[in-house]
């Protein structure tokens, strides 16, 4: 063959040897591993396995380098090396997706040897990526690890040098080395919300402003919004005078003054990780090209919801070789209100020359019913770039739309369908109940806890939010940055030494007169007569922070953190408080030492006191997830994205809840609202409901429910509508009428009728409707103490005792395998017999 042959043939077998290291992906998937030049996006329908396909490209780029996605054919290239790439990729027939035209038949996968990998290798590989010239950025510390160990898998300990973290990891790593280029020290704090929270208590109180007026909460929110924006705070006080709103003059003030107190501190919030970082990058050419040098191959998981600094930050990584790949669905964009810019991901094109767009559309997660309600429903949105989840999963049951009384009765319907669930299988975390809004978790969780099935809510108080942890991480913080004013208030009379409220307002005061921090004006506190009596106690304070500040510099973490248990007093604190309560707190103590000590095995380079406390800082809910404990979990459609579960209950599915009434007179906020709701969906694997009430209280008030818009968007085809009404709620004796009144009509929901689920009623359902078997009044057997019961989900067990209450009774049972459980008879029922 000429030149040209046999360079297009050479070319075309690397890529197909290559291909043969992912034959677990699709076609789809394969395309975009090996595509790896160039500006790319990665349109990701939910359960797609993006993080396959991202770990899969890291993987190609460190083995194989561009070699997948090149012409180019190497000097010393001969007849004898196409052939034996040919016989290799033969080798893999059965598995390649890219087998075209090799015809060679020498044998099977088995018979490639080490040595025919590695000349495969050699021959394949186009300039090798190193681990650190590769960024991979993620949006939580979770989907960060899930990938550190899906590479370490495939890649072994060079994984390790992946910059694989967060958009504030990456951030707070670029501030740890040039931060002193801003004006502040390289051993800056990072505050937590509960940190600025307590800052802008103070400041508020400070200025004499009255938190009716504005709360800390809402002045946070407009600081961290003017940051996302890319607004300092002296720019923000310009902007804000010449407007000359008074609230906004005021919010002005407040900025300015929080600032300057970070800044005092030498602390940084969240969003200043971001804004500082890409304030470095652009007042810095010189940094600005070293990271663009640096970084060969960018990679941003999540793009939709990236806001504008995270997208100048991406932008201005990818700078130097233009090599950048962002994963991402803009129909699950539903951060809006955290200030996600769905621009970023629809404008990807625009502002990235030349770039391509692969659609990942095949869906590995749900049946194939519940993925065509997702599509009938996401369709109707006009801003999005279009695409079409498919499966090749069963088609499964339809969704079904469940018509209860109020919300009580909406909860008792969960919690049986769970009961039955659990009963004939399944497990308790396989079900999910998702809500608009957090105030509707509280018929659930009475109808669960007078159930006895054991349920979380994703949110709850967690691990590092717990008085004890937040008292011992601010023993640490102050140990590496004793100018941390924050978290020195908090420790400084905890336990108590006799540092009264008094003396801590004097000694703020001093340290305001003195423009220092309190640690260094503690120093100052015997020249101040007021402080004169204090001083002693607050020296010796002082005293055993610099002499634990100085073990650190040679200590292990571990033996720092015993250390400190030691000479704090907070262990004899504790222990001197025997209860339950205080038990539970030093368990958790020393819990802690368990999280420094697996820190300190995943970062053996560099376990070092500040890592620790960035790593802690940066952790959200969903980040502490327990998946230890068998329980059904709650939690809002938000907190829901990035998980699934084999049966979802959608609640509340009804026009002012679902969606929200705030978003009803914009077609903008309609949207976000469509795509929550598709996000919602496609969290279920096999089983999805909808349950709509004919009535809600919310709030103490009471209304009339009418159906989402987003039910009558699913077409009939693709969903069961079912009357739940009878034995929900209170009894009715018939039932026959026209649903949604006739205003209904305006939002353009399709009208249906709803029926008894009697035998008479069942004649009037409409034809795609599916009547359930009735259910009759519920007989509550006579329970008496020391009866055998068998529960429908915990199996066999005995009364243990039996408390009367009001028309009900609260029993103890004791399970043979589900342990001792506390119920409520009537709830139970249903569920209990005796044996």
């Amino acid at each position: 063959m000429n030149t040209s042959e046999f360079n297009k043939r050479f070319a075309a077998l690397r890529r197909e040897a290559i291909a043969c290291d992912f034959t677990r992906l699709n076609d789809i998937q394969l395309c975009s591993v090996l595509a790896t030049e160039g500006p790319l996006l990665l349109l990701a329908g939910a359960g797609s396995g993006k993080t396959t396909v991202l770990t899969s490209r890291i993987e190609n780029l460190i083995k194989y380098g561009y070699g997948s996605d090149s012409d180019f054919v190497p000097q010393g290239a001969t007849e004898d090396d196409i052939d034996f790439l040919e016989r290799y990729v033969s080798a893999f027939s059965s598995a390649s997706p890219l087998q075209s035209s090799v015809t060679a038949d020498s044998g099977t996968k088995d018979s490639i040897d080490d040595d025919d990998r590695l000349r495969m290798q050699h021959l394949c590989s186009l300039d090798p990526v190193p681990p650190w010239r590769i960024i991979a950025i993620t949006f939580t510390n979770k989907a960060a690890a899930e990938m550190k160990q899906r590479l370490d898998r495939a890649l072994g300990t060079s994984a390790k040098d992946i910059w694989a973290m967060t958009f504030h990891s990456a951030c707070a790593r670029i501030l740890r080395q040039d931060i002193d280029r801003l004006g502040y020290e390289r051993s800056f704090t990072i505050y937590d919300m509960s940190d600025t929270g307590s800052l802008m208590k103070r400041i508020l109180k400070d200025m004499d402003i009255d938190e009716k007026i504005m709360s800390p909460r809402t002045a946070l929110s407009y600081i961290s919004h003017a940051k996302g924006e890319m607004v300092f705070a002296e720019d923000y006080m310009q902007q804000m005078e010449a407007r000359g709103e008074m609230r906004e003059r005021m919010v002005a003030k407040i900025y300015v003054e929080y600032e300057s107190r970070l800044k005092a501190a030498n602390a940084l919030d969240f969003d200043d990780l971001l804004l500082l970082a890409v304030r470095l990058l652009m007042d810095n050419k010189d940094i600005l090209e070293q990271y663009q040098r640096r970084f060969r191959y960018v990679l941003i998981d999540e793009y939709q919801d990236t806001n504008k600094l995270q997208y100048r930050l991406a932008a201005a990584l990818a700078g130097g070789h233009g090599n950048i790949c962002v994963v991402g669905d803009d129909d699950q964009s539903i951060y809006k209100f955290r200030g996600a810019t769905i621009e970023n991901i629809l404008n990807f094109e625009k502002r990235f020359k030349d770039a391509k767009v692969i659609r990942l559309e095949q869906n590995y997660r749900s049946t194939g019913y519940i993925l065509s309600a997702s599509n009938d429903v996401i369709r109707k949105n006009i801003d999005r770039k279009g695409k079409e989840l498919w499966t090749v999963n069963e088609r499964g049951k339809k969704p079904e739309l469940h018509l209860v009384e109020d919300e009580r009765a909406e909860a008792q319907f969960v919690a049986d369908s769970i009961v039955d669930s659990v009963a004939n299988g399944r497990q308790w975390h396989e079900h999910a109940i998702l809500y608009r809004m957090n105030a509707q978790s509280n018929q659930l969780e009475t109808a669960f806890k007078r159930a006895g099935i054991p349920y979380r809510v994703l949110g709850g108080t967690g691990f590092y939010e717990r008085a004890e942890i937040k008292d011992m991480l601010a023993y640490l913080c102050a140990i590496h940055n004793p100018k941390d004013d924050a978290r020195l208030l908090r420790i400084i009379n905890k336990p108590a030494r006799g540092i009264g409220n008094t003396s801590v307002s004097r000694l703020v005061e001093l340290s305001g007169r003195l423009g220092c921090s309190l640690f260094e004006g503690i120093y100052e506190s015997q020249k101040d007569e007021s402080l004169r009596s204090a001083a002693g106690r607050l020296h010796q304070f002082a005293d055993m922070l610099v002499d634990l500040r100085d073990a650190a510099e040679t200590l292990p973490l571990d033996e720092l953190y015993e250390l400190l248990l030691n000479r704090s007093g907070y262990i004899k604190m504790l222990e001197e408080r025997d209860t339950n309560e205080n038990i539970s707190r030093l368990e958790n103590v020393y819990e802690m030492k368990t999280n420094i000590l697996n820190y300190m095995k995943e970062h053996e380079d560099d376990g070092s006191l500040f890592g620790f406390l960035s790593e802690t800082a940066l952790y959200t809910d969903s980040d502490r997830d327990d998946t230890d404990t068998d329980h059904v979990n709650l939690m809002t459609m938000h907190s829901a994205k990035g998980l699934e579960f084999d049966t979802v209950f959608i609640i509340g599915a009804e026009e002012g809840v679902f969606p929200s009434s705030m978003a009803t007179y914009s077609t903008a906020e309609i949207e976000e609202e469509r795509r929550l709701c598709y996000v919602a969906m496609t969290r279920a694997m096999k089983r999805l409901y909808f349950i709509r009430a004919k009535q809600r209280t919310l709030f103490g008030k009471t209304v009339s429910a009418q159906v989402s818009r987003f039910i009558g968007e699913i077409s009939k085809e693709n969903i069961d509508y079912i009357d739940s009404y009878h034995g929900y709620g209170n009894s009715f004796s018939k039932i026959d009428y026209q649903d949604e009144d006739d205003n209904v009509a305006s939002t353009g929901v399709r009208s249906f009728e709803y029926a008894s689920r009697t035998q008479q009623g069942a004649a009037s359902l409409a034809p795609d409707t599916k009547p359930l078997v009735s259910i009759s009044p519920i007989e509550i057997p006579e329970y008496r103490k020391g009866d055998t019961v068998v529960h429908t989900s915990f199996g066999r067990g005995i009364i243990l005792n039996i408390q009367p209450s009001g028309n009900d009774a609260l029993m103890e049972v004791a399970f043979e395998e589900s342990g001792t459980k506390r119920l409520m008879r009537n709830s139970v029922a249903r569920y209990l017999r005796i044996d």
